[in-house]
């Protein structure tokens, strides 16, 4: 019986973000693979999405249920993959492929309200009450979100690279301005569709190993179409926390890229001080620091999610 081959679609590099054309070009380090398997979820009445879900020590029954979200264009395990060995030893490690991204649900739309009531269904399916959630970049703003919809879900929260609104200076209002017009022009979901069926294909070929980590990270990458890309993008300009950001009850960390040039370090710092008894934890990096930078990032990540579980009792539940 031949075998099916699926074409995989061609990048442009110009349209990548700058990350990710250094992956390409091979011009950054990877750290070591330690990918741990995961299996496709049915979510009830949502769709299914690809998960990974990592036990915690034996021997802490006490220890916390943690779920990762990952950054745009990203998958669970593209953004997560050198962290999950690390915070295993201190926690229950869930993460998934949000909607639109690698194999996250499919919709007509992407939505971060949807996202975030994601989070919640696969809650349900784990048969975990309440877990510490966190993201990074994009991650993070569905995390505040899941606070936002389901308080009584969550334990705690961890920011990395966060925000409470895009749409801050005259550049960023201008860009997302463009892309919710390209994505209104776009020809809509059936060519995505298929594209996205061609670069899942491509990116379940790989087995990851040694000294293959760039590629598996490329294919991570294009097992999420442009057009996942450009909703999302779109879904963030819309964001803005801001409002309601100073009522959430549960302990939070922020963790800040003090080299970041995505999303300026000062703006990070202004969430940190806008939530109650948010504490703050810097990283020597960039926007990318989660892959990129690691060595730097994982302990402080670590330190951060011990840090929300360690103040589970600190805050006063209010009613809202």
């Amino acid at each position: 019986m031949p075998t099916t081959r699926h074409a995989t679609p061609v990048l442009d590099l110009a349209a990548l973000p700058a990350a990710a054309r250094d992956l390409v070009r091979r011009r950054v380090r990877l750290p070591h693979l330690d990918v741990p398997p995961g299996r496709v979820v049915e979510l009830p009445g949502r769709g299914s999405t690809y998960v990974v879900d990592v036990p915690g020590p034996a021997d802490r029954p006490d220890a916390p249920t943690v779920v990762l979200l990952h950054a745009v264009a990203c998958t669970g395990l593209l953004t997560w993959f050198p962290t999950i060995p690390a915070l295993a030893a201190h926690a229950r490690v869930v993460t998934l492929d949000q909607r639109w991204h690698g194999q996250g649900i499919q919709s007509p739309s992407f939505s971060l309200v949807d996202c975030a009531d994601d989070v919640a269904a696969l809650l349900d399916v784990l048969g975990v009450e309440r877990a510490v959630v966190g993201g990074f970049s994009m991650g993070s703003i569905v995390a505040q979100r899941v606070w936002r919809q389901h308080p009584d879900r969550v334990a705690g929260l961890v920011l990395a690279a966060t925000t409470d609104r895009f749409r801050e200076t005259p550049s960023e209002r201008a860009f997302h301005a463009a892309t919710e017009v390209a994505v209104a022009a776009s020809r809509g979901v059936a060519r995505s569709r298929t594209l996205l069926a061609a670069t899942r294909a491509a990116a379940r070929r790989i087995d990851p190993g040694v000294g293959q980590e760039h590629d598996w990270a490329l294919d991570q990458f294009r097992s999420t179409s442009p057009w996942a890309v450009s909703q999302a993008v779109g879904a963030l300009g819309r964001h803005h926390s801001r409002p309601w950001l100073g009522r959430i009850d549960v302990p939070t960390a922020v963790v800040v890229p003090v080299r970041d040039r995505v999303i300026p370090p000062a703006r990070q710092y202004a969430v940190a001080r806008a939530i109650p008894g948010a504490t703050v934890h810097e990283v020597e990096g960039g926007h990318a620091c989660c892959t990129l930078e690691a060595e730097a990032f994982v302990p402080v990540m670590v330190d951060a999610v011990r840090t929300v579980h360690a103040r589970r009792d600190d805050l006063p539940r209010r009613r809202r």
